[in-house]
């Protein structure tokens, strides 16, 4: 609800996956904040590059206002994000957010500057993804919590946005909490502080959530 939307990559050796396992790598739902900012250094140190991009929350809110969906748009960044790694890939693993897994997959393909194949079904009889030399993109549903790269790459983006978070929450003198709708404290700092043009400036107007907090208080008058 609050803040921007914090994408990474984390591109890794054939062989080292392995350490980022054994180190603890795992989906970053599952770590505690301290355990998550240790980890962060020791996935810098055997990942051959990271990468991360922070969508923000103007971004999304011009976006969705000019019919462009949070997917198409997190797909759009992630594209570039791979094509400015200093190596290409030769295999990627996404988390996928859309319903339909391969979807995904096949928007970063479309939106990437390199020949990249969703491995998928309906991506093999695809013309515009066929290539022989393509680098192989798996993109599915939970990635986060099957492939130890896409978990650091998780924690990476967590740490980031964690940091962001601290940061909007000291400019506008109100603890939001995680700025998530699950979370109770920024649901309710929103319904305190609503006409708060400081904390405006951070929020993604067309969440869902925001919506019906909104709403709510409209009704408060009627």
């Amino acid at each position: 609800m609050i803040g921007p939307l914090v994408i990474s990559v984390v591109s890794i050796s054939k062989g080292k996956e392995g350490k980022l396992a054994r180190i603890g790598v795992r989906d970053s739902k599952m770590l505690s904040r301290r355990k998550r900012e240790f980890l962060y250094d020791e996935i810098a140190s055997i990942a051959e590059e990271v990468k991360a991009y922070k969508i923000t929350n103007i971004e999304i809110n011009t976006a969705m206002a000019g019919g462009v969906s949070l997917n198409g748009l997190e797909a759009l960044n992630f594209a570039r994000l791979i094509d400015s790694l200093s190596v290409s890939p030769k295999k990627i693993f996404l988390d996928s957010p859309d319903v339909v897994e391969d979807k995904f997959g096949i928007r970063v393909c479309l939106f990437s500057k390199l020949s990249m194949k969703v491995n998928s079904s309906v991506s093999r009889s695809n013309p515009l993804v066929g290539e022989e030399d393509s680098i192989t993109l798996i993109s599915e549903h939970k990635a986060d919590a099957r492939y130890p790269v896409v978990s650091g790459a998780s924690i990476i983006a967590k740490v980031i946005r964690d940091g962001e978070m601290d940061g909007i929450s000291d400019a506008v003198g109100i603890d939001l909490g995680s700025g998530y709708p699950s979370d109770a404290k920024t649901v309710n700092a929103i319904k305190d502080n609503l006409g708060d043009k400081k904390l405006g400036g951070y929020v993604r107007d067309r969440w869902k959530t925001m919506e019906i907090i909104r709403q709510s208080k409209i009704d408060e008058f009627i």
